[in-house]
């Protein structure tokens, strides 16, 4: 997880180019294509809570888990008046149910296999209101990602800078991310180190996940997400 750099997240990403709000502007009309009446939204993965931060701009109501601490506590931090959960997506159970349960930027990748993904679509499935819906925005699958790719992402500012890099590999199904940061701040200079593991997941695995969970399935339109986007309901 980002723990060591939780508190550079969304400054590293903006470097990026992510663009929260865009992303949640699609997601929200998406969902209510799906269910016009939705109000209730949980982020499963919820990170820093930027795109939580959009949802309630939207309109909704929303809640978020997350199982990185920092994360949580910086969702927290943005969000005062949501619910922000420190959970495990296979696991958690919060005794509520929504009218939208959304995991985007690839966060279901860290249940790193398909029995995994089962579980997390099925704790998905257990939160959602009848006739709610369930959009996730993929990692990437084994036949896309590229083993050895060399990644590089710089901020520059005045009181802070960072350069990220890594070099991607590969065991089985496993993608694995050695990220490797350089932070200057007007403290001095610290080197950090952090490895992410994610499980490679095609569009059958994720369909199999859905239809064990009891959701219908379907391949969106990816608006913004170029890695795809996948949506269903639970039963009326």
């Amino acid at each position: 997880m980002f723990t060591k750099t939780a508190a550079f997240y969304d400054t590293i990403y903006a470097a990026r180019g992510k663009d929260y709000r865009a992303e949640a502007e699609f997601v929200a009309a998406t969902i209510r294509a799906f269910a016009p009446g939705a109000t209730t939204l949980l982020d499963v993965g919820c990170g820093t809570g930027a795109h939580l931060a959009e949802f309630e701009r939207l309109g909704f109501t929303v809640s978020g888990i997350d199982a990185d601490p920092k994360m949580v506590a910086l969702a927290r931090s943005r969000l005062p008046d949501a619910r922000i959960d420190f959970a495990d997506m296979t696991t958690f159970d919060l005794g509520a149910r929504f009218d939208a349960v959304v995991s985007l930027f690839g966060s279901t990748g860290y249940a790193r296999t398909p029995q995994h993904l089962d579980e997390t679509l099925v704790r998905i499935a257990a939160h959602l209101a009848p006739g709610g819906v369930a959009l996730v925005e993929p990692f990437l699958d084994a036949s896309v990602f590229r083993a050895g790719h060399l990644d590089a992402v710089f901020v520059d500012r005045d009181d802070l800078k960072i350069a990220r890099m890594s070099v991607s590999k590969q065991m089985g199904k496993i993608a694995i991310l050695d990220f490797h940061y350089l932070v200057a701040t007007l403290q001095g200079v610290e080197r950090l180190f952090e490895r992410h593991e994610l499980g490679l997941f095609d569009a059958a695995t994720y369909r199999a996940a859905y239809d064990a969970a009891g959701l219908s399935f379907e391949e969106l339109a990816p608006g913004p997400f170029e890695r795809g986007f996948y949506g269903g309901r639970s039963a009326v």
